[in-house]
């Protein structure tokens, strides 16, 4: 095998184009819950919800702050978390009722109960922020991600305890949709999913505000789908670039592509439903693991076979538990659940289809086989191989 080092540059600049190289952080620190709570009584309150492990550089290298964690940490240190906690919320959001000047709230800072999740073994802790909320008759509320926000925020509420079905995603800079708390009270039985089809064909208010609904949080999800692969998970790229780097041919990559989607679909599904879970410190090896195995399969098994399908599939389920954290966890109402994880996994196959895109733009002038697989499959794929398996062991390590 002749290394050219010419192309081995153009490989790293193809590689580079793909978005920086991040820490091994698989899939990044679910976004920032922001929950409203808001009865007809006239009590109304904001919860967000803060996992610590977000204020690491490399979040999926942290563990997660469980009670034996949070027992052993003297004040000092317990205090430097909620200040950390009082930082983020600062520079993350801001709120707004019935169209007065944006502003924070006096939130009150603290430590939530322990829980159970899907992703640790032990009960977790999370930093709860509270405020309570004065608001008047007729009054809207609505939130706005900073610019200098870190995270992306996720504006869910609740009207007499039941989840509303609208829900956005909101990136620095962006606004929610303005809540209209009375309207509300009127309006919440639209969301339920005994209304008939006939009453919705017959009242067109309430069949323009369940679409609009609808559309929002779909689109809200889509979008959060794509940007969780590009540029955000940077090991489902390369995973991705793995695929395309077997073969050029169309037959072969919609193959592999194909029941990569039908295997991280399948879990992605499960896993939010509460169906199956399996803790993070098992899929996140795995998945680098992944990364590292196909592209050593394109270096010293150039030829494709079905028997690639096989381990693909199985590669693909645990993908599908890596993204599974992006929707847990949120109470959404049901049915906006279903709409919610149809929007993100559409999302996420638009940002596969993309770094396709990508793939062939990169590649497009090495039109020789030989000259392409020695100086753009061979050294990408070391490079790859590198990565994945300096991830895995970082992470069975930290795990």
């Amino acid at each position: 095998m002749i290394f050219n080092h010419r192309a081995f540059l153009s490989t790293l600049i193809v590689l580079f184009s793909f978005g920086p190289f991040f820490p091994s952080i698989a899939h990044p620190i679910p976004d920032l819950p922001v929950f409203g709570s808001f009865d007809d009584n006239g009590t109304s309150k904001i919860l967000i919800e803060i996992d610590p492990r977000g204020f690491a550089e490399d979040p999926e290298a942290e563990s997660f702050l469980t009670t034996d964690i949070l027992n052993d940490l003297n004040i000092s240190e317990r205090n430097d978390l909620l200040e950390q906690a009082t930082e983020l919320v600062e520079e993350s959001l801001l709120i707004r009722l019935n169209e007065e000047p944006w502003n924070l709230p006096a939130f009150e800072y603290g430590f939530s109960k322990p829980r159970m999740v899907e992703f640790s073994d032990d009960p977790i802790i999370l930093l709860e922020a509270t405020a309570k909320l004065s608001r008047e008759t007729n009054s809207t509320y609505q939130i706005k991600a900073k610019e200098s926000a870190p995270l992306d925020l996720i504006f869910a509420n609740r009207l007499n305890g039941v989840p509303h079905r609208r829900v956005n995603v909101l990136f620095p800079g962006e606004e929610s949709f303005a809540l209209r708390l009375p309207q509300l009270k009127s309006l919440q039985h639209f969301s339920d999913e005994n209304v008939s089809v006939a009453s919705k064909l017959t009242n067109p208010e309430q069949n323009d505000y369940v679409n609009a609904d609808t559309w929002s949080t779909f689109a809200s999800f889509l979008r959060q789908g794509f940007l969780h692969v590009l540029p955000l998970g940077l090991d489902h790229i390369l995973f991705v670039i793995g695929l395309f780097l077997l073969s050029r041919k169309f037959k072969v990559l919609i193959y592999q592509i194909s029941i990569f989607t039908l295997a991280h679909t399948l879990t992605l599904g499960l896993a939010t439903l509460g169906l199956i879970s399996v803790p993070s410190t098992i899929v996140e090896p795995i998945i680098a693991a992944s990364i590292a195995f196909v592209a050593l399969e394109n270096i010293f098994f150039p030829t494709y076979h079905p028997r690639r399908l096989i381990i693909i599939f199985v590669f693909g389920l645990i993908h599908g538990l890596g993204f599974a954290g992006a929707l847990s966890d949120l109470n959404l109402n049901p049915s906006i659940l279903i709409l919610s994880l149809i929007g993100f996994n559409l999302g996420v196959e638009g940002g596969q289809l993309a770094v396709i895109l990508l793939s062939f733009i990169g590649v497009y002038r090495f039109k020789n086989e030989d000259s392409y697989r020695k100086g753009i499959v061979i050294p990408l794929s070391l490079i790859i191989a590198v990565l994945g398996i300096y991830w895995a062991i970082e992470r069975i390590l930290n795990g």
